[in-house]
C-alpha cells in the first residue's frame, strides 16, 4: 500500500513540518527577538499537548513523516519530552528532531533521548564567551557546552552546530568553529541572516558563497548530502569525518525544492518564511471538528504556500520576528 504524499500547487511535495511550541525564549539573540520585547503570544492561545497530537497526527495521515520541535527556545516548555514521546509515537512519524540554544539541554537530553527525539540542532553563533554574550544578550556560553557534553554522552549524533554569520561580528571565526566541530565530531551549518523584523533587518548580512568557496579549497571538501529534512547544502571531507552545510536563503534560495511549513505555538501555519500567507488551525481544533474537516483544512492550507520568498525583492515585507514563524 503506498504512503500519502502530500503536494502543494507547484508539485513540491511537503513532508517536514516545524512546529514551535513556545514563542518565549531565554536568550536576546542581535537577529532574533530584540531587547525588550514583550509582545508574545499569551499562553491561553497556545495549542495544548492534545490539540498537537491531533494536528501532526493528522499531517502524518497525509503524507507528512519528519518533525522538528522549535521555538522560541523549546526546552522551554513545560514537559517537552512528554510531548515528543507523543508526536514521536504517531503512526508515520519517521523522524523527529528539535532546534534548541542549549542552554537547558543538560538536564533534558536523557529525557529527549528516551522520548524518541533522534536528532539535535543547537545554535552556536560563538566560542568567545564576549561575543556570545554580545550576540546572544546572554553569558551562556558554559551552559552551552555542558549541554553538547551530555547530549553527545547519551548518544545523540549527528549534533548539527547552527552559526548565523555576521559581517564583521564573528566572521573572523568560521574557521575556528570549524576546527572545533572537527575536533568534537559535530556538523556545522553556516547561516546567513535573513530580514525578518526589524531584528533581521539589520543583521551583519554575510554572502556565504564565498566562505564556501574558500573553506572547500582549504579544507580539501567535496559535495556531499546528509540526511534531514532541511535546506542545507554540504561539503565534507572525504572520510566522511567532517561536513559543513550552508543555508542561503539569500545568496541561493532553496525555493524549488521546499518541502516544509511552520507552525507557530498558536497553531498558525505559516507557508513561508519570507511571504504572510498562513492557515489558523486553533479555531478549528477548538471547535469539535471532524478529522475529515481538518484534513481538509490542511490541503488548503498547503495550496496557499507560495512559489518562493522575496527576501531579495521586499526584505521589509515580513514584520514578524523569527521566534513568532518559529524557527
Amino acid at each position: 500500500m503506498n504512503a500519502p504524499v502530500l503536494t502543494d500547487q507547484f508539485g513540491r511535495r511537503i513532508d517536514y513540518v516545524r512546529l514551535s511550541v513556545t514563542d518565549r525564549c531565554d536568550l536576546r539573540c542581535s537577529y532574533c527577538i530584540p531587547e525588550g520585547f514583550t509582545g508574545f503570544e499569551e499562553p491561553a492561545h497556545w495549542l495544548n499537548f492534545d490539540e498537537i497530537e491531533r494536528l501532526i497526527g493528522a499531517f502524518a495521515r497525509l503524507g507528512v513523516s519528519r518533525i522538528r520541535l522549535t521555538g522560541g527556545e523549546p526546552l522551554l516548555r513545560r514537559d517537552i519530552a512528554g510531548l515528543a514521546g507523543r508526536i514521536a509515537a504517531l503512526p508515520g512519524i519517521e523522524d523527529l528532531s528539535l532546534s534548541t540554544n542549549a542552554t537547558q539541554l543538560e538536564r533534558h537530553a536523557h529525557a529527549l533521548k528516551a522520548a524518541g527525539v533522534t536528532r539535535l540542532n543547537v545554535s552556536l553563533d560563538s566560542l568567545q564567551q564576549a561575543r556570545v554574550e554580545k550576540i546572544n544578550g546572554r553569558d551562556v556560553l558554559a551552559r552551552v557546552m555542558a549541554g553538547l557534553t551530555v547530549a553527545q554522552d547519551v548518544g545523540f549524533a549527528p549534533i548539527k552546530l547552527n552559526m548565523v554569520a555576521l559581517a564583521g561580528t564573528n566572521d573572523d571565526e568560521i574557521d575556528e568553529m570549524v576546527a572545533f566541530c572537527m575536533q568534537r565530531g559535530f556538523v556545522l551549518r553556516l547561516i546567513e541572516a535573513m530580514p525578518m523584523g526589524d531584528t533581521g533587518r539589520n543583521a551583519e548580512y554575510l554572502d556565504l558563497q564565498p566562505v564556501k568557496e574558500r573553506l572547500r579549497k582549504e579544507f580539501d571538501l567535496v559535495e556531499t548530502v546528509l540526511p534531514g529534512a532541511g535546506p542545507a547544502r554540504y561539503l565534507g571531507t572525504a572520510d566522511g569525518r567532517f561536513n559543513v552545510g550552508f543555508i542561503t536563503p539569500i545568496s541561493q534560495h532553496f525555493c524549488q525544492t521546499c518541502n516544509r511549513i511552520r507552525i507557530a505555538v498558536d497553531g498558525t501555519a505559516y507557508m513561508c518564511l519570507g511571504q504572510d500567507e498562513k492557515f489558523e488551525f486553533r479555531p478549528l481544533l477548538r471547535s469539535a471538528c471532524s478529522d475529515a474537516e481538518l484534513d481538509d483544512a490542511i490541503l488548503e492550507a498547503i495550496n496557499l504556500k507560495p512559489e518562493r520568498h522575496e527576501f531579495n525583492e521586499a526584505p521589509q515585507k515580513v514584520l514578524r520576528f523569527m521566534s513568532m514563524t518559529g524557527g
